[in-house]
């Protein structure tokens, strides 16, 4: 088990590896589709700190948050994936979410220093560890805006690191 602790320093990346188990404390962002290209958007139009964010070390987790608790949605979506290179270019250290994710996507995190991992759809598991939870941009979108989360030991598993997959480790397997 190792522990994750946020805003993550980079030279913690550099210790995992694809199929460990982590855990995470600390404040992480939440989003997903409806709302991570208008973060992108406004990353590139230089105006991130105007809404009070620093992504370097950052946590995103790809889901959205509801009465029901949070749970990982599909990362390799359209409006998920391509923006998981912007995010990691601005300083997000780990993508959050479940699912296979593009061989240039995995290239993409290893460039900028970023790595992906999965979390089980266990929603009971997370809501127990989520301290706390705020909107920060865009409460238009309900439970799809964009969220501040505080956690407590939340499981992942690394799925993407140092150019590596573990859905490719699985596929050669079979």
């Amino acid at each position: 088990m190792i522990e994750i602790v946020t805003p993550m320093k980079i030279g913690v990346l550099d210790t995992l590896n694809v199929g460990e188990m982590i855990y995470i404390t600390g404040f992480i962002y939440a989003g997903r589709d409806a709302v991570l290209p208008k973060i992108v958007s406004i990353v590139e139009s230089g105006k991130l700190e105007e809404l009070g964010l620093n992504l370097e070390g950052a946590v995103i987790f790809h889901t959205a948050v509801s009465p029901a608790g949070v749970g990982p949605t599909s990362s390799n979506k359209f409006e998920i994936e391509s923006t998981i290179p912007a995010l990691s270019k601005t300083g997000v250290r780990l993508h959050l979410g479940k699912g296979a994710i593009s061989k240039e996507t995995i290239a993409e995190l290893d460039k900028y220093n970023s790595v992906y991992a999965v979390i089980p759809p266990v929603t009971a598991l997370l809501n127990s560890k989520t301290i706390s939870q705020k909107v920060i941009a865009y409460p238009e979108l309900g439970m799809e805006a964009f969220f501040l989360l505080e956690v407590k030991d939340y499981p992942a598993i690394i799925a993407a690191a140092h150019g590596k997959s573990i859905f490719d480790e699985q596929k050669s397997n079979n």
